[in-house]
Formats: C-alpha cells, structure tokens, sequence
C-alpha cells in the first residue's frame, strides 16, 4: 500500500485544538455506540413479546462483555501505534499492523465459537427465564457467528486512533447505526423476525462499517508502508500488544462486575429502587461518555508524545484534558445533581421511579468531576504504557466500591443517594493513587530523557514501560 496519507502529529504545534478535534470525534462515536446498543432492544421492545425483550437484553449483555475485551486489546495496539509513530519509527508501524491482524482473527474465530458452541449453557448461568432462552440464543450465536466484523471494526479503530484519526470511525460507526436502524425496522417490524432480525441487523450493519473502513483506507492510504511483508506473523510484537491489552481487558470486566453488584443490592430494596437505579444508570452512561472519550484520546495523544520523549508536552496534554472536561462536568453536574428529574422523567412515568432515578443520579452528578480528572490520568499513562498500573488501580476502586455500597446502604437506610456514593467515594481513592503515581513515573521519564539522547539511541516502546 502506497504512503498517501498524513499521520495527525501530536508532538508539534499546539496542544488544546488538536486535542480537541481529536477528543470531539471519539466522543461522538460513543454517544453513536450506546445508542447502537439500545437500538436493538428499543425496536425489539416495540415489535416483538416480552421474551424477545429478555432474550435479546441479555444477549446483548453477554455480546457486549466479550467486546470488552477485544476492545482492550485494540487500546494496546493503539497504544503502541501512537510510541512508533512519536519515534518516527514509521518502518515498524507496517509490522504492528500486520501483527495486530493476526491477533484479532484468532480473537475473532475462539470468540465465534464460544458463543455459538456456549450460548445457551452461558444464558443458563445467567439466569436468562427458560421461556426467554430461545430467542436468547438465536441473538447470540446469530452475534457470535459475526463477531469477525466486531473484531474488525476495533481493530480498524484502533489503528485509526493511533494515527490520530478519530473522524474515520465517527463516519463508519455513524453509517453504521443508520444501517442497524434500518435493518432492525425491516426484519423485526415487516418480518417479525424478532430477536434473530435485530442480531442479523447488527452483524450486518458492523459488516457495512468495516467494508467502509477498508475503503477509506485503501482510498487515503496509511502513513507508513504496508505491504506483505508487514503481515508476516511476529509473535514478539502480538506479546507487547497482549501485555498492554490484557490488563485494560480484565479492568474493564471487573468494573463491570462490581457495577452488577451495585445493582444487586439495589434490587434488593424493592421494585421502584431497582427501576430506579435502572433508569438512572441508562442516563450515567451518557454523562460519563466525555471523560471516557478523553480516556481513549489521551491515550493515543500521550503514546505519540512519550514516544517522541516529549514528556512535559504530554503532562500539558493532560493538563488541558483536565480543565476543558472540568468544564463540561459543572454542565452535566448542574443538571444531574440540581435538576436529575428534568433527566429522569425521560425515561419513566412513574413518580417515585423518576425520585428514586434522581436521588441515584446525584451521586453519579459528584462522581463526573472526579472521573474528568481521573481518566485523563488514566490516558496518560496507558500512553506510557503502564497498563498493568492502571489494572491495578482499577482493582483497588472496586475494592472499595464494592464494600462501601453495602456500608452505605446498612448506615443510610436504603438511601439511593447513599449508596451511589460508594462510586465516587472509590474514584476518589483512585485519584489519589493515579496521581501520585504519575508524579513517581514523570520523575522516572525525565530522568531517562534528560541524557538527550539520539533518535538512533532513544528506548524502544516496548521496553519503555520496564525503564519507567
């Protein structure tokens, strides 16, 4: 493939417009990937029984948690993308490409198999009710038969990202929710296809996007060569993507998981608390999407600066991330906190659900200005490559998280308010762990760049989170 296109340099020039023009694409995508989600279910929900709604709300669930993962790896290769091309070791990039390629396939053919050979064994576990289990399986073998174009659009987008591309994925993940719309309206409401349309929907909808993608990169072309010799297997390389993507993988599942618990104990308040909580976590998924968004554009920002041994640039990086999502979390703070049934009522009629919503939703009103510093600090130091730190902090949060919920819940007696706390009583901790240990890294990267060293003699990536 010939070198037509311009990678986004992040280490020249300004900081906050790139940044900016940077971060606003992924936050769209985002926004377009939870409505992608909800589509299903909504359509689902409107034309189809009430175990058409079950099955595919579960299966959904299941498709989604796998995707974690896949997506965790795709943040690593990102990650290592962004280091080359800061060290204008463009040469090396082709390979990491072609490396990743292989990686996501094998991903792509054990996560087929699993869900199709384990589908309904899997739902059994989860307590999916027996009268739901049918289209619960139609909806996730029909997903995990597709799962190759899921595995394809991550990899796609992250290879995007590391170029410092986020437009690209915003337009295929926009055509690709058009697609879904449209796919779901004819095969669940003129078909009645139910649970299997809306899974058919989505497959081909992911398919259209990565077909979309390939063709606006053999269109532009890629900032470096990439040709046959980039896609022959280098288990080295795929080790150093694993060993950044695994712990961003088992992070992501273990919050997920304690969120779980959260509802669980909420559940086991009654009726209008579990509606509730359950209307006031659709909406936390929104508020949270600006921060997340910084996360993942933070990462690709810091990866190219660490690379290129600029790191006072990355740390102003940050340091803007942080301010302009400060700004961004008094507006969502102001409403969530002041005004949560104005938010609320959205989503139920119910008077006390949409109290009991509002009550939760204050918490998680706090809990946006502490995650706005957070993931910023996150970000830099996945750019470092110190996954496994950020693991570890993670795995701290939901240490404290999880024992707290039910603390709060026993001394508030039941209070939503109290309970949702427990979120950003643990961010809080987190805080304070991230920034001292950026404090502990950013002395150690300095010390190891003040030498000057030469381009030829400048640490390789992979070896940069085992010096820092």
């Amino acid at each position: 493939m010939e070198k037509t296109a311009k990678v986004k340099n992040f280490t020249e020039g300004p900081i906050l417009g790139p940044l900016l023009k940077f971060t606003l694409p992924v936050f769209g995508a985002l926004i377009l990937q939870a409505l992608y989600g909800a589509v299903d279910l909504l359509i689902v929900g409107q034309f189809a029984t009430t175990e058409s709604v079950s099955g595919v709300a579960m299966g959904t669930q299941l498709t989604h948690s796998v995707t974690i993962v896949t997506g965790g790896f795709a943040m690593g290769t990102t990650i290592l993308l962004g280091q080359l091309i800061g060290k204008k070791k463009t040469e090396e990039a082709g390979k990491v490409v072609g490396s990743s390629i292989w990686l996501f396939a094998a991903i792509a053919v054990i996560v087929s198999a699993v869900l199709f050979i384990l589908a309904g064994p899997v739902l059994e576990l989860l307590q999916l009710p027996a009268e739901a289990m049918p289209e619960g399986i139609s909806y996730t073998k029909i997903c995990g038969i597709g799962f190759i174009f899921i595995a394809a659009y991550n990899l796609l987008g992250s290879i995007f990202r590391g170029i410092g591309d986020s437009t690209t994925p915003l337009i295929t993940v926009a055509i690709a929710c058009v697609v879904n719309i449209a796919g779901d309206l004819l095969l669940v409401a003129v078909f009645d296809m139910a649970a299997a349309g809306a899974a058919i929907a989505t497959v081909f909808a992911q398919g259209i996007s990565v077909i979309i993608s390939l063709w606006l990169i053999k269109k532009k072309g890629l900032p470096f060569a990439f040709n046959k010799e980039s896609l022959k297997l280098k288990f080295g390389i795929i080790g150093q993507i694993v060993k950044l993507g695994i712990p961003l993988a088992l992070q992501e599942i273990v919050v997920s998981s304690s969120f779980l618990v959260t509802s669980a104990v909420t559940n086991s308040l009654g009726l209008i608390a579990s509606a509730g909580v359950g209307v006031s976590s659709k909406l936390t998924g929104f508020i949270m999407l600006f921060p997340s968004a910084y996360m993942q554009s933070m990462s690709a920002f810091s990866a190219q600066n660490i690379g290129a041994k600029k790191v006072d640039r990355a740390t102003k990086a940050m340091i803007h991330g942080i301010w302009t999502s400060l700004a961004f979390a008094t507006i969502m703070g102001y409403f969530s906190i002041l005004h949560g049934e104005w938010l609320t009522q959205i989503f139920s009629k119910d008077p006390e659900v949409i109290v009991a919503a509002a009550q939760y939703l204050k918490a998680f009103g706090i809990d946006t200005f502490l995650t706005s510093i957070y993931f910023c600090f996150i970000g830099f130091l996945n750019g470092c490559g110190k996954t496994t730190v950020t693991m570890i902090e993670g795995f701290i949060g939901v240490a404290v998280r999880v024992p707290t919920c039910f603390l709060f819940k026993a001394i508030g007696n039941g209070s939503l308010f109290l309970i949702g706390m427990s979120t950003p009583t643990s961010t809080f901790v987190q805080n304070i762990i991230v920034i001292i240990y950026f404090i502990l890294v950013k002395k150690k990267l300095n010390a190891l760049y003040s030498g000057g060293l030469a381009p030829e003699e400048s640490v390789p990536p992979e070896k940069l989170a085992e010096q820092a």
